[in-house]
């Protein structure tokens, strides 16, 4: 348990396209229950490097971590979440990798007939997404305002991050929580069932956008919330 915590500890790591900012709800939810909250800010440019960002935040906390990961951050958990001190993993509308998969490998395999995510041409290996298409596709459930932000304020993806593989995911070795928002147009509903469920995670279901962790942080928090005191109950 974290110090002056009667909770435990948190770990947030955003997507692609955003930074660590948009978990202010959920860090505001999580601390008002008590929790002792870290918030990764990975650059994007490569796997390999946001995992090493995320595991010397982990460090930095008293175990045991609940590691969360939303969109791209699920890949990025599924590697750091082998730190030891992590006892249990939850996936917001995320990628779920397995051994040898990447983020490019996953979308190969979703469906082509429904919502594209509007995803700009690279430019000098980066990507960034469509504004104009930013607020349907990524953010619908936000403000008009709030999504020009968010698209504005975008973080170039790497396209080097996208094909960085798993090694060892974690989540065959430790327990996990997923929330499937059944809105989303960047990573299609039935795609995050059959990932979640392939890792054999326990789902929730909530009717949101990819954006999910900003415009219904107590959804999120109460899943994280979940999954802290079932680990802390075993």
């Amino acid at each position: 348990m974290a110090t002056g915590s009667a909770a435990g500890t948190v770990v947030l790591v955003h997507g692609g396209f955003v930074d660590g900012s948009g978990w202010q709800g959920v860090y505001d939810e999580l601390k008002k229950a008590g929790y002792s909250v870290g918030v990764v800010q990975n650059p994007t440019i490569s796997h390999a490097d946001d995992v090493a960002v995320t595991k010397r935040v982990i460090d930095a906390q008293s175990e045991p971590v609940v590691l969360v990961g939303h969109s791209y951050g699920g890949a990025v958990i599924t590697e750091a979440g082998n730190h030891p001190k992590v006892a249990a993993l939850v996936y917001i509308a995320a990628f779920v990798p397995d051994k040898g998969e990447s983020v490019n490998t996953l979308i190969t395999g979703f469906p082509t007939d429904g919502p594209q995510p509007p995803i700009l041409p690279p430019q000098d290996g980066f990507l960034l997404l469509d504004r104009d298409k930013f607020h349907a596709s990524f953010a619908g459930d936000l403000s008009a305002e709030q999504a020009a932000f968010m698209a504005d304020s975008q973080v170039p993806w790497s396209v080097d991050a996208l094909g960085g593989a798993i090694s060892e995911p974690a989540w065959r070795s430790k327990p996990s929580w997923y929330l499937v928002t059944t809105e989303d147009r960047m990573i299609p509903p039935p795609a995050q069932r059959e990932m979640s469920a392939r890792a054999g995670s326990t789902v929730v279901e909530v009717a949101g956008s990819h954006s999910i962790y900003v415009s219904q942080p107590a959804a999120v928090a109460e899943l994280i919330e979940k999954a802290a005191g079932e680990v802390s109950s075993a």
